[in-house]
């Protein structure tokens, strides 16, 4: 495991699109070759009426988040990320 278990917990939460329509929200790092998210959730339903922009502010009531672990992601496979107001993000995220 690389770095701290500080380092890993200060990690900026982000929305990552992945591809074939993959979307994720966690502490995402990067580490060697791979971009990990930590604490991951799969957004399965943006419950957004603008689209995922949206959810930079946070989850919204009608958003489903699935578990997900640690995901690991070749640089490759990112098609975007968004940053995100990290408090409302830390709420759903734990730890």
């Amino acid at each position: 495991m690389k770095g701290t278990e500080q380092e890993q917990s200060m990690a900026d939460i982000r929305i990552v699109i992945a591809q074939r329509g993959w979307v994720f929200v966690g502490r995402c790092s990067r580490e060697d070759h791979e971009i990990v998210l930590r604490d991951a959730k799969t957004i399965r339903r943006w419950g957004t009426k603008k689209g995922l922009g949206e959810l930079w502010s946070g989850p919204k009531t009608e958003t489903v988040l699935d578990e997900a672990g640690t995901v690991r992601l070749h640089p490759l496979q990112i098609i975007a990320t968004l940053d995100v107001d990290q408090k409302p993000w830390e709420k759903k995220l734990g730890r």
